[in-house]
């Protein structure tokens, strides 16, 4: 088959999808129940067996599997095939200072590589181009995700990682890549590098970017384009998942990433109670939740992604569409009673000119209440306006948001710049 063409999942009708979906899930479930003693566990705790699966709408009957199940089991436990036919270990950080490891069987390597060839082929990616991939190499799967995925397609790649700034605009120069794939965040500050030295980040070559690892607004993306002349497109995924390449924007509509159903089943949950929300066309919002259709290695059922997002319907491909992630469902800030995501912030400050696009919120708690801080910078150009810019912004989180903050405009260049994923929020407050 030709790499550049579609596969023909990508145009089959709802009902092909469906009975694929079902038979791959009954597969699935069946994998995970014989062969993870945790998921049998919970799974018979839940009085639900993988042959009570007659229908799609049947997996709610089934437990959810949450970040915990993978630490509790740290670090093979989730592992259903033998350790002998495990070919790669990627792992995320964890909060309790282990990590939550994945793994991967020669199988799942490949479908992985192919899912992500799928998604550049989906942003405009092309056999032949040059693919400058930035994302961070090693244990994260960003870096190997995208770089096998772009071989996959046929593309000229270059394994830059990220980090060296300086070193990505010459060899942005040089190579004259096609595409990027890099987090959002740092493709700003590789913006900022062409500027300071003097180079137009719009005139360089690249005419794609493939941007994911962290939550990035609408507002974010017009920025970007802006800035780089480039089409910017969204990829989705999550190490416990896969990594990169569980979703993808089509570069024709750019308007959300298609989730790749033929491997990925997706639910939106409340996240309060669990119960699954009503999607139709237009779904409710509400938590994004997983369960891998053809995972050999590390099958997951009902995983509890935390990103907060609605199913859409299908527009440039047959399968569904997922929303921009708002926010996550466990990094939302509660301040004085007031829920708040950082991506809120991001929009309002985006909308105020003399502001550049990096903030970082800091939470205290001095007294009795909470307080909250917003550090942003001013553009050199609009120096003189920075104390009327950062009253605008002040007004407008607490008008549309509907909590006070303090905003702190700094000289420009004086906020840590992400060289991969964004660090947004500092919460000082006591634990």
């Amino acid at each position: 088959m030709n790499p550049n063409s579609l596969d023909p999942i990508e145009r089959a009708s709802r009902d092909e999808l469906s009975a694929l979906q079902l038979k791959r899930l009954q597969w699935s479930l069946k994998h995970a129940y014989d062969n993870v003693a945790h998921y049998r566990a919970k799974c018979d705790a839940a009085g639900v067996h993988p042959s009570d699966l007659k229908s799609l709408e049947d997996l709610a009957k089934f437990p959810f599997t949450t970040k915990q199940d993978l630490r509790d089991t740290y670090p093979f436990g989730m592992f259903a095939v033998p350790r002998e036919q495990v070919v790669r270990i990627h792992a995320s950080s964890g909060t309790t200072g282990k990590p939550t490891v994945v793994g991967y069987t020669q199988n799942d390597i490949d479908m992985w590589a192919g899912l992500v060839a799928r998604s550049i082929r989906a942003a405009g990616g092309r056999r032949g181009d040059i693919v400058h991939v930035a994302y961070g190499y090693g244990l994260f799967t960003g870096g190997l995700g995208a770089h096998y995925g772009a071989e996959r397609l046929g593309c000229t790649v270059i394994p830059m990682s990220g980090g060296m700034t300086e070193r990505q605009v010459q060899l942005i120069q040089d190579f004259k890549p096609d595409v990027i794939m890099v987090t959002p965040s740092y493709m700003l500050a590789i913006a900022e590098e062409f500027v300071r030295q003097g180079l137009d980040p719009a005139k360089c070559s690249l005419r794609v970017g493939i941007f994911g690892a962290e939550p990035w607004t609408d507002a974010m993306r017009a920025e970007i384009e802006r800035r780089m002349g480039i089409d910017a497109v969204d990829i989705y995924g999550l190490s416990e998942v896969i990594g990169p390449g569980v979703a993808n924007e089509c570069i024709e509509t750019k308007d959300g990433p298609v989730i790749w159903e033929d491997h990925f089943y997706p639910e939106i949950i409340d996240p309060a109670s669990g119960k699954v929300l009503p999607q139709g066309n237009e779904g409710e919002q509400g938590e994004l939740v997983f369960t891998s259709l053809t995972k050999e290695a590390l099958p997951v059922i009902r995983y509890r992604t935390r990103d907060l997002t609605r199913l859409l319907p299908p527009t440039a491909r047959s399968m569904r569409r997922m929303a921009k992630i708002t926010g996550r469902s466990d990094d939302m800030l509660i301040i004085r009673g007031v829920n708040l995501f950082p991506s809120q912030i991001e929009e309002l400050l985006l909308k105020q000119p003399e502001l550049a696009p990096h903030y970082v919120l800091e939470i205290t708690r001095p007294q009795h209440l909470d307080e909250l801080a917003v550090h942003v910078e001013v553009l050199p150009q609009h120096a003189a306006l920075a104390g009327p810019a950062g009253q605008r912004l002040e007004h407008h989180i607490k008008s549309i948001i509907g909590v006070s903050a303090t905003v702190r405009v700094a000289a420009p260049g004086t906020l840590e710049r992400s060289l991969g994923k964004a660090k947004r929020v500092v919460d000082k407050r006591p634990r």
